[in-house]
């Protein structure tokens, strides 16, 4: 009898308890509802691309993976409390994305305590829908593409304690209704375009431990209800545009352990009051606008870890003793007036992994006890340091970082260089070193970025770099290098430099070996010979110079290959042939670029690289390699190009600069250069150009330059738009007919109509001008004329000088007369 009653109870439980134990019906329906939203936006995945495969009509929602239930008190039944919906998709980006209406279903799901749905390419507005969700203690909605504004539902969620919208793209300011938020603790808006003040009610939010509003454009002055936040661990209000000065009660927050303040416009000294955060122990103060002496009671703090106060106008008393307290593993003072040596107090932070001391006034040699310090990241930038690199320095295991540019070093690099085997950036660019690169430096596989750039470096061999290195940047440019263009790089290379050396023969055809090549900059070398087809099939690269060589050849039509081309400047060289129609068809030309993030921005710290060089507007001229993704331009003058200028070339409608000057290029101007709709400079000079200026310029509102000089145009220079300020004559000299107001010429059309008949063929012949010129001739002859009338008929006598008597009688016998 035993067995059958197990199994009764058996058969009982499945009947009622079970059921009971499932979520409900309705919570069941909306999660497979909001999975159907997900596919039916991506039909083309299936459910295991979001990782919602256990989700199925068969089985309770209690238990499927991503979900959390729990039994409510005095309840058998089961409700949804917890969706972990982070970053569903499981294939690489771009990631499938998601209106933000496949949320609606969630919002039935009134039980929910956490709701996790970041990291999903979700798009659009915030819904109002999430007031329901009433019971909610943790939402977090980061890396997603939410835009709009934040709305206030979100801040009436009373039991709220962990709130993470950043990176997305909210805009708008925040709203004082924050301040309701009174249960919460964390608080992330990081990374959105939320502007404005931040209101004085986030001064209620007395329970938050964790503040972050990094990355967006706060505007005005911190606001000081922020020291009534006494539970606070961090505040992070950085790369932001606060102003004034930092609120003076800032030292009311005893539990803060990291204060992030830097990247704004904060004015003012370092408050005293920062004195009390006993517990601090990260402090980033740098780029800002604050001012005064660095106290030197910063370096009491025990716990301190991380001092960043670089790049402000602050200043480091040179003269007094710091004999520091703390343990620190970042120091920046960076432009914070360090002069003389290296402080050597330095040397007692055994710990420090990052030591910034750019742009100061720093003299000496590079110290021995800094080479033996196993620091991560060495910045001594722009100071006044001579001498030649202690080998010591690269015998680091911990030696990441190294970046001594603009300063005074001399001498050859150390031979065990390629001994730094963690080295991943090397600046050392406008030094005096010389000699040769030690082979030993191509052993340093994970080196990322080489500037060598503005020294003395020569020799014709060059290191042999691993072909699957991680070389990315190199700058060998304005050296002393000779013989051929080095190849054996890595096949990761993004940008080579090699400018200003004295580089000879050709090109090399094995250049498309560098499939991700985005800048090759050539120019002032002594390269010939051709330009090889196979260049054109570096599809990624961007910039392409090779000015002042002695290349010869013509331009191959496969050019229109390099669909990223956006700058290309072949000056100075020998080219010939004709312009290939096929330019007009560089799609990097055609449309403005996105902005994209340079190599630079991959760092935490500030690089600086040397400026891309090109001729603009009639002189040279430093292009940022930080904004190289605004310009754009196509430079083929001084070579011995001919025949016509293409008139595909006005489809380059992204074009800022184009210089076809120097040339052997005959026919008209073509009349599509009208649609260069972003053009500022246009150079067609000293060439064989004829027919008219085409009209279609006035069109271009951009243009700030234009030179037609040494041709032989004729007829009317175009009036209107920009064209009106185009007038100094000289960018029009030596044409045969050009006439116009620019240049002060009357075109025939505009001559006076004939004068009536028996007036002289020569008076018939007199244009305006002269006509002018006689009137100025006349004016006085007829003015001397009168007064000699006036003269001899009595009514004016001219005074003697030495009789004052006599001249008073002519006064009075002259106004009887009158």
């Amino acid at each position: 009898m035993a067995k059958p009653s197990l199994l009764l109870g058996s058969i009982f439980l499945s009947i009622f308890i079970m059921p009971c134990l499932s979520c409900p019906e309705y919570q069941k329906q909306a999660l497979l509802q909001f999975k159907s939203s997900i596919l039916a936006v991506n039909s083309s995945f299936d459910s295991s691309t979001f990782g919602l495969e256990s989700w199925n009509s068969s089985s309770s929602c209690c238990e499927w993976d991503l979900i959390t239930c729990r039994s409510p008190s005095n309840s058998t039944s089961r409700v949804v409390i917890g969706l972990y919906l982070s970053a569903l998709s499981t294939i690489l980006p771009p990631q499938p994305q998601l209106p933000s209406t496949v949320l609606e279903p969630l919002f039935q799901i009134k039980s929910l305590m956490l709701l996790d749905i970041s990291s999903n390419n979700i798009y659009g507005e915030i819904s109002s829908g999430f007031a329901n969700l009433s019971k909610l203690v943790h939402l977090d909605m980061m890396v997603n593409n939410f835009s709009g504004f934040i709305p206030p539902q979100l801040f009436h969620l009373q039991h709220l304690q962990y709130l993470d919208l950043s990176g997305n793209s909210l805009h708008g300011s925040l709203s004082p209704d924050v301040g309701s938020l009174q249960n919460m603790k964390f608080l992330k808006l990081d990374e959105n375009l939320l502007t404005g003040k931040v209101p004085e009610e986030i001064g209620n939010l007395t329970k938050l431990q964790q503040l972050s509003l990094r990355a967006n454009q706060f505007s005005d002055g911190i606001p000081s209800s922020v020291s009534y936040l006494e539970e606070l661990q961090l505040l992070d209000l950085s790369n932001n545009t606060f102003s004034m000065e930092i609120p003076i009660d800032i030292g009311n927050l005893p539990n803060i352990s990291t204060l992030t303040l830097n990247d704004n416009r904060l004015t003012g000294g370092i408050p005293s009051s920062i004195r009390k955060l006993s517990n601090l122990e990260t402090l980033h103060l740098e780029n800002n606008l604050l001012t005064g002496e660095i106290p030197s009671w910063l370096f009491d703090f025990k716990g301190l870890k991380i001092l960043n106060l670089g790049n402000n106008r602050l200043i480091l008393n040179n003269s007094g003793k710091i004999i520091p307290k703390c343990r620190l593993s970042q120091l920046s003072l960076k432009s914070c007036g360090v002069a003389g040596e290296i402080p050597e107090w330095i040397s007692t932070q055994k710990t420090l992994d990052f030591l910034d001391l750019s742009k100061n006034k720093l003299q000496g040699t590079f110290p021995q006890w800094l080479a033996e310090m196993e620091v991560g990241a060495i910045i001594l930038s722009d100071n006044n340091l001579t001498g030649s690199l202690p080998p010591a320095l690269f015998r680091s295991l911990s030696l990441s970082v190294l970046a001594l540019s603009r300063n005074s070093f001399s001498g050859e690099l150390p031979e065990n260089i390629g001994d730094a085997r963690a080295l991943m950036i090397l600046m050392l660019a406008e030094n005096n070193f010389s000699g040769p690169i030690p082979q030993s430096i191509a052993q340093i596989y994970r080196l990322l970025l080489l500037d060598l750039s503005s020294n003395r470096f020569s020799g014709n061999t060059f290191p042999v770099f691993d072909p699957d290195g991680f070389l990315a940047f190199i700058d060998l440019s304005f050296n002393e290098f000779s013989g051929g263009i080095p190849m054996s790089i890595s096949q990761e290379t993004i940008v080579l430099a090699l400018g200003g050396n004295r580089l000879s023969g050709p090109l090399p055809s094995n250049l498309s070996r560098l499939s991700i090549l985005e800048h090759l900059d050539l120019h002032d070398n002594n390269l010939t010979g051709e330009l090889p087809e196979s260049l054109s099939q570096i599809s990624t690269l961007q910039i392409l110079n090779l000015r002042n060589n002695s290349l010869q050849g013509s331009i191959h039509e496969t050019i229109s290959n390099l669909s990223s081309l956006r700058i290309l400047d072949v000056s100075n060289n020998n080219l010939t042939g004709k312009i290939p129609k096929e330019c007009g068809n560089l799609v990097g030309m055609v449309e403005i670029p996105n902005l994209l993030s340079s190599i630079s921005d991959l760092f935490t710290f500030s690089i600086k690289f040397k400026d891309l060089i090109v001729n603009w507007k009639k002189s040279k001229q430093g292009l940022s390699i930080r904004n190289l993704d605004i310009y754009t331009l196509l430079d083929l003058s001084k070579n011995q190009l001919s025949g016509e200028i293409p008139a595909s070339l006005g489809a380059l409608k992204a074009l800022k600069l184009l210089n076809v000057s120097y040339n052997e290029l005959s026919g008209k101007i073509p009349d599509s250069f009208g649609d260069l709709e972003n053009v500022e400079s246009l150079d067609f000079s000293h060439n064989q150009l004829s027919g008219s200026i085409p009209q279609t310029l006035v069109k271009l509102n951009q243009l700030g330059n234009l030179d037609v000089s040494n041709n032989q145009l004729k007829g009317r220079i175009p009036v209107g738009g920009q064209m009106n300020s185009m007038a100094d004559p000289i960018y029009y000299a030596n044409n045969s007919g050009l006439c116009g107001m620019q240049i002060h010429v009357v075109c025939p059309e505009d001559q006076p109509p004939p004068p009536p008949a028996g007036v002289s063929a020569e008076h018939d012949a007199k244009d305006p001008w002269f006509i002018w010129e006689g009137v100025g001739i006349g004016y006085p002859i007829g003015f001397l004329f009168s007064v000699g009338i006036i003269f001899l008929t009595g009514y004016f006598t001219p005074p003697p000088s030495t009789n004052r008597r006599h001249h008073r009688r002519q006064r009075h016998s002259i106004r009887r007369r009158i």
